[in-house]
């Protein structure tokens, strides 16, 4: 088996592979996710579909491999692992530190030549919209008291000493991603991007949901669903239902992602 075969299985995950599709969905988890987060959307959305779930290193089954501490990084691995991906149009959806991670990929796939169709990016500010987080510098508990604050993961695992220790390096370094992230504000893709926020969400106000529109010479629109930073999964019929009608209005000659020659 090849390097670039192995890569790819590594990093992308495909729960329902579907040689027929006519489209692709690059998805990307939060800070502390993985790609199972995904397998709903994989399931739902079909055969018409290439729904690729990113799994970044440090976590599952990749828990042995150092977890990246910054997007530059990942958006590279990503970008490049997808440059040599059979050519369908690609959009992108990414949550939270996703929806970061997916723009700078998109970045780095324009500058090379190759458009990409759409960016969801949910429940993340904009990308020059910073903050003075630290929560990468806190103790472990600090981290635990953090995602237990925002909902999106169980009590059971939370509670789970084993579990969390197993989980914590990755978390640390998603959070080093995210808080260590900086991006001017001229800074902008070509794809339109659709901006998904919950209403009660601590990390991303109206304001900061709508500066989006500053970093894409494209459409921009924000769409506002009620929950907090977890609305995604709360709120998933009305999310899947958006991604089915998105593809099913791509159908025609959206722009595609070639290999590299």
């Amino acid at each position: 088996m090849s390097d670039l075969l192995v890569d790819e299985k590594l990093w992308f995950r495909r729960y329902r592979p579907s040689p027929t599709a006519s489209a692709r969905l690059v998805c990307l988890p939060h800070a502390g996710g993985s790609a199972p987060f995904f397998l709903p959307v994989a399931s739902a959305l079909g055969p018409g579909v290439d729904v690729v779930a990113v799994q970044y290193p440090g976590r599952q089954d990749r828990r042995s491999e150092r977890a990246l501490t910054d997007v530059a990084a990942l958006a590279e691995r990503i970008g490049d692992l997808l440059l040599r991906q059979p050519p369908l149009p690609v959009t992108f959806f990414g949550h939270s530190l996703g929806a970061t991670v997916g723009f700078e990929t998109i970045r780095r796939l324009e500058a090379a030549g190759h458009p990409v169709t759409h960016l969801f990016a949910s429940g993340r500010r904009a990308p020059s919209a910073h903050r003075d987080e630290a929560v990468h510098l806190r103790d472990d508990d600090g981290i635990v008291a953090e995602v237990r604050g925002l909902g999106g993961t169980a009590s059971s695992i939370l509670d789970d000493q084993e579990l969390m220790r197993a989980a914590l390096p990755a978390l640390r370094a998603d959070y080093t991603a995210a808080e260590t992230y900086r991006c001017p504000p001229e800074v902008t893709i070509s794809c339109p991007v659709t901006v998904l926020t919950g209403d009660a969400d601590p990390h991303t106000t109206s304001s900061e949901a709508r500066a989006w529109e500053r970093h894409t010479s494209g459409a921009c629109e924000v769409r506002t669903y009620s929950g907090g930073h977890f609305f995604v999964t709360t709120r998933a019929n009305e999310i899947t239902a958006l991604l089915r009608h998105h593809f099913a209005a791509s159908e025609s000659k959206p722009p595609v992602l070639d290999r590299h020659p």
